[in-house]
């Protein structure tokens, strides 16, 4: 009877650690979000190169004119590279959606863009759009991007 009783309560708890635990869920999701608008006033307060570099992760991946930037250390020569001297330049964006994965270590946010350029002659530029992030638990436990 004792075997049997120990061999109940090991299988009521390994069912218990199966199910999905949804606060949990909720909570990663309310993580991500918080990342993003981070992210977003980061690069509103410091600019664009900073607030990318601080919220890529090493293994990121970019799209961008067609091409992708693979990793960190080529995220930053991409943003060394860029000529900012003749433009004002501002990015703005809000997710409008957020999902996560059942395990907390992936997840993903979508929602609208707006750029904005001054070029040397005053003229203002603006682009607007949908954005697509995928973000990834690291494992000190912050939540940074690795695909834009």
């Amino acid at each position: 009877m004792k075997n049997l009783t120990s061999v109940s309560l090991l299988i009521f708890i390994c069912l218990i650690s199966c199910v999905p635990q949804d606060h949990s869920v909720e909570n990663w999701k309310k993580e991500i979000i918080d990342t993003e608008l981070a992210f977003a006033a980061l690069v509103q307060q410091e600019g664009i190169a900073k607030g990318f570099l601080t919220y890529a992760a090493e293994d990121v991946v970019l799209m961008r004119n067609k091409k992708l930037i693979i990793g960190k250390d080529s995220l930053k020569l991409s943003f060394s590279k860029q000529d900012n001297t003749s433009a004002k330049v501002s990015l703005t964006w809000k997710p409008d959606f957020v999902d996560v994965s059942s395990s907390g270590d992936l997840g993903y946010t979508y929602g609208k863009y707006t750029y904005t350029k001054t070029d040397s002659v005053g003229k203002v530029i603006v682009d607007t759009g949908i954005f697509h992030t995928v973000w990834k638990r690291q494992s000190d436990g912050q939540w940074r991007f690795v695909w834009d």
